[in-house]
């Protein structure tokens, strides 16, 4: 269902861009087709002027000629032209001079012999006229065939007009020559393109002038069509097979057509090169639309995917956050058992005889109380709910204290790797929580190598401008030390990253430790402000980078040497603790180490002596988590009121952030249960000296 309401954006995006593309192709399509009819209407109109120029000048040539040749033709029938050879022969020089576009001009007989000629240009044959000779009209003009003139390498075209009542040695018929390319007229001149050709063709389809072909007709099933233009203008598909705009215009007095031509392409190039960048230009607005689309999509998902893994993350986190608090809770009613098992033990054993068995006994008993106060502490390491003071420390000292250890017990397979470029790198917390986490970290990655591989331990800096998501946690903007330690293990597969951080979880057998290695890791870096992510594919290794947020602030002093506590000079102390247990036992631990203690298990009852200001007590000692006010809301009360009164809290769970907290509230010392003797006679010794 999901996936469907995920799909369903996507589609009608893209039918959206689809019909986008639609629209747009059919407007393009519409001007295009518009703007090639514009063209080929404009080239229509320019075609037909000029044709139309160009007959007209054909026309009024041959009438020049035709009237030229009927002017002889009067002179010869009123004798006024010399029929004497040497006489005739300058004559007809003479008339060929006066007319423009002849060259040469015959007078023949009836057989069509060549009586006179104006110079030795060879006539044309006399069958190779139309209209035929022999049934020519007074009045018309016969146009021959062209013929080369082999003496001055050109061709002409011959026109003869008839010499009625001429008698047969005079002449029947005046013949006269014109060069091909004067039928031309200006057409080299006003040609408007390259392209363009122009020919003069006879009625009976032979070409007299020009170079197109005298065998214009095109495929009527196929090819042939008729512009619906005032011009006329034609598409005919040449023999070459070009395709060209045709306008043709009769002289039908002489029996000629006058062609003139353009290649359709040549016509178009300019509207095809205007369609070619349309449709590059619409090809790249698709393209855009598409890619922006695509990126639209990719950004959808990556955001889809960002939103599903914060919302494992916070799964995640919720789940672990809740798996704390249990484990606090539980922690910190064992601590309290823990608690009166330690201190009682410690009394029992002040009581037993040197070597009897009854110490032996006791010190057995010692062991695994100690044992079970480090197993909680490790749990509420997990929780963030340990009693930890907060100072400020250089992390790659720590980093390099646990790659030594490490080196000592370094299996011959496993190489390490380290770099560490963060000198003088400061962060605020607990060392030796850190110390634990570090160490944690190698040790896991040692042993999911059982082959051997690479152990590479690297710490930097890094600054983050924007929140990240990361596996296991949000990573908030700012400066950071980053501690990654990177292994060629088994790696870890889904299931396995789903619950690597809660306590007790662990892949490996029962004597492979308690599964609570990672649970201290986490539980250290959510404690510092910092975050964590893991990345592991199965069969390819692990990289576990730990974030620390960067401290600004200067180391905190090393301390001092410890040496063994003096005892107490009776000095009044107020002990609070809801457990009446654990208030019998701090009565007598401390009536022990030489002070006067008061107990009580209500903090109300504690403020109620206080006010009551019987007893000047020299330090108030408190638990935190007790039912109706805590240690610390205690201690601020008390602050009021006394402001110079010590206050030391004692705390097996105090929540997250405790030691802030605390500091918060006028805490003046802040120590761990189960208490131990020593630990809180040096504690008081520090508290009160």
């Amino acid at each position: 269902m999901n996936k469907a309401r995920i799909q369903a954006p996507d589609r009608i995006a893209w039918l959206l861009a689809l019909a986008l593309a639609i629209v747009v192709a059919a407007i393009a399509a519409a001007a295009l087709w518009r703007l090639r009819a514009t063209a080929m209407a404009g080239q229509a109109r320019e075609l037909t002027l000029l044709s139309l120029a160009l007959t007209d000048e054909v026309d009024r040539g041959l009438q020049g000629v035709q009237e030229g040749l009927q002017a002889m033709r009067s002179e010869l029938q009123e004798g006024r032209l010399p029929l004497a050879p040497a006489d005739t022969t300058r004559a007809l020089q003479t008339r060929a001079a006066l007319m423009p576009l002849v060259r040469t001009i015959w007078l023949a007989d009836a057989a069509g012999h060549i009586v006179a000629a104006s110079d030795s240009t060879p006539a044309p044959a006399m069958s190779l006229f139309v209209p035929r000779l022999d049934g020519l009209a007074d009045t018309a003009l016969a146009v021959g065939n062209p013929f080369d003139d082999a003496q001055r390498h050109e061709e002409l075209v011959a026109v003869a007009v008839r010499l009625a009542g001429m008698p047969t040695a005079g002449g029947s018929w005046i013949l006269a020559a014109m060069p091909a390319r004067e039928l031309l007229g200006a057409f080299s001149v006003a040609s408007p393109a390259a392209d363009a050709r122009m020919a003069v063709i006879r009625a009976d389809g032979v070409r007299l002038a020009g170079t197109i072909a005298a065998e214009v007709e095109v495929d009527p099933a196929r090819l042939a069509r008729r512009l619906a233009n005032r011009a006329g203008i034609e598409v005919r598909l040449f023999r070459d097979g070009s395709r060209r705009l045709v306008a043709v215009h009769d002289l039908p007095r002489f029996g000629l057509k006058v062609v003139l031509t353009r290649r359709l392409d040549a016509v178009l190039l300019a509207w095809r090169q205007t369609a070619q960048l349309t449709a590059a230009g619409l090809a790249l607005l698709l393209g855009v639309v598409a890619i922006a689309i695509h990126l639209v999509r990719r950004a959808g998902q990556s955001r889809d995917k960002a939103h599903r893994a914060l919302q494992l993350q916070l799964s995640r986190a919720s789940k672990l956050e809740a798996l704390g608090t249990l484990a606090g809770g539980v922690a910190h009613d064992f601590n309290n058992v823990l608690a009166a098992i330690v201190g009682f033990g410690e009394m029992a054993q002040d009581k037993a005889a040197p070597g009897s068995d009854q110490e032996r006994h006791l010190a057995k008993v010692q062991q695994a109380a100690l044992r079970g106060k480090s197993l909680v502490e490790r749990i509420l390491a997990f929780s963030r709910g340990g009693a930890r003071a907060s100072t400020v420390f250089e992390l790659e000292p720590i980093v390099q204290e646990v790659l030594a250890l490490l080196a000592a017990s370094l299996p011959p397979v496993v190489v390490l790797e380290r770099a560490l470029e963060a000198h003088g790198a400061r962060l605020r917390g607990d060392p030796t929580q850190v110390f634990e986490a570090v160490m944690n970290l190698c040790t896991n990655a040692m042993q999911a190598m059982p082959a051997g591989g690479r152990l590479s331990v690297r710490l930097t800096r890094a600054a983050f401008r924007a929140p990240r998501v990361l596996s296991h946690s949000r990573l908030e903007a700012g400066n950071y030390l980053t501690l990654a330690v990177q292994d060629d293990g088994v790696g870890m597969g889904t299931d396995v990253m789903e619950h690597l951080f809660e306590p007790f979880f662990t892949t490996r057998g029962a004597q492979s430790g308690t599964g609570l290695g990672l649970a201290v890791v986490h539980g250290v870096i959510a404690e510092s402000g910092g975050a964590i992510d893991v990345q592991s594919t199965p069969q390819q290794g692990a990289c576990f980078t730990l974030y620390f947020p960067e401290s600004r602030e200067p180391v905190a002093p090393s301390a001092t040497r410890q040496h063994p506590a003096s005892r107490g000079g009776g000095e009044a102390l107020l002990f609070v603790d809801d457990e009446e247990a654990l208030v019998t036992l701090a009565m007598e631990m401390l009536t022990g180490l030489g002070y006067r203690p008061t107990g009580c298990t209500d903090p109300e009852q504690a403020l109620r002596i206080l006010r009551e200001g019987k007893e000047r007590y020299a330090a108030l000692l408190t638990d935190e988590v007790m039912p109706g006010m805590t240690g610390t809301q205690l201690a601020r009360q008390v602050r009021a009121g006394h402001p110079d009164l010590p206050v030391l809290l004692v705390s097996g769970y105090g929540g997250a952030q405790l030691a802030a907290r605390a500091t918060e509230a006028g805490v003046t010392r802040l120590l761990a249960k189960p208490l131990r003797r020593a630990d809180l006679a040096r504690a008081l010794e520090e508290l009160l000296r």
